[in-house]
């Protein structure tokens, strides 16, 4: 892998921020994402240092956690990374899972203004570039949300805040009540269902649209084939169900032609995926989420071989 890798930088919607087209997704340091059931398995420490050292050498600069991802263990060891190393990345994280014994639901202003004090806490920073609401929260007026949100943005403790599974009638409503500068929601090849009505919102309103699971829980490596059983320690062993749709003799026949297509144009599969999203001008960032650091090749194929427009399209054909 190249010394620095060439990522431009995009503006975060509205905010004053730029934030880089590729950011290291933490989601599996400590557990695999928010399943309870899976806190402290995933990377170990050694492992997640090991991958945000091969990644902050590489120029990915931005690291992406959550209050949930591995029960508090992600932002922790990203925070024990950082006094090790003595340096600073840009850093995403995220509340509403359960992570308390609260009473108050996920996004009331009182619980978020915790969560964040605990998320500070755990990295050892005193405030996080970009907060995000993890999720939509039916009993929690958006209006409070936000209103929190704006409080914090106020006091420093926030640079820039958004959310994250939010659908295009939650965004609107998120947009009527404050001003989120960014949504992070999955796409990718085979999860394009915000291509309708998120994307075009985010263009018209200056949102920027972040992408997370970009390459589909490890779907669109290649490294599932018909017939054959889930490679041992993969997405599909450990937390299959957020992915169960992709089991489908219509998928095999889809990732079948990228294949031949990758292979055609000397790509690998993982490389053609993410360049299809980073060829797209509406997507702002790309978080991805290896999980050894070899696994960043196909990160540096797209950037060093972006995908031109009829490439793109080719590939969207797919």
């Amino acid at each position: 892998m190249s010394a620095t890798l060439p990522i431009e930088r995009r503006q975060l919607g509205r905010s004053e921020l730029t934030v880089p087209r590729v950011a290291l997704g933490c989601g599996n340091f400590g557990g695999v994402g928010s399943a309870p059931e899976l806190f402290g398995q995933g990377l170990g420490q050694d492992e997640a240092f090991a991958l945000m050292d091969a990644a902050f050498e590489a120029g990915i600069d931005h690291f992406d956690t959550a209050d949930a991802y591995g029960g508090g263990r992600s932002e922790e060891m990203v925070g024990a990374w950082m006094r090790r190393r003595g340096v600073r990345p840009m850093i995403t994280t995220k509340t509403f899972n359960p992570m308390d014994e609260g009473e108050d639901s996920g996004l009331a202003p009182e619980r978020i203004a915790r969560q964040l004090e605990s998320s500070l806490e755990r990295l050892g920073v005193e405030s996080v570039d970009l907060y995000l609401a993890h999720d939509f929260d039916p009993n929690v007026p958006l209006s409070e949300t936000v209103g929190a949100f704006e409080e914090l943005l106020g006091a420093g403790t926030i640079r820039a805040y958004g959310v994250s599974n939010f659908d295009a009638e939650q965004l609107e409503a998120a947009l009527a009540a404050g001003a989120p500068s960014a949504i992070q929601n999955e796409h990718s090849l085979l999860a394009r269902g915000d291509e309708a009505a998120v994307l075009p919102l985010c263009e018209r309103e200056q949102v920027a649209y972040l992408v997370f699971s970009p390459l589909a829980g490890g779907w669109l490596t290649g490294k599932y084939r018909r017939g054959e059983a889930f490679p041992p320690g993969s997405r599909m062993t450990q937390r299959p169900e957020p992915y169960a749709v992709f089991q489908s003799g219509a998928t095999f026949d889809r990732l079948g032609r990228l294949a031949a297509l990758a292979q055609r144009a000397d790509r690998s599969m993982a490389g053609l995926a993410l360049g299809w999203l980073l060829a797209d001008p509406r997507v702002t960032q790309v978080v991805v989420g290896p999980g050894r650091p070899e696994h960043l090749a196909p990160v540096q194929e797209a950037l060093e071989r972006p995908l031109g427009v009829a490439e793109r399209e080719e590939v969207g054909r797919c």
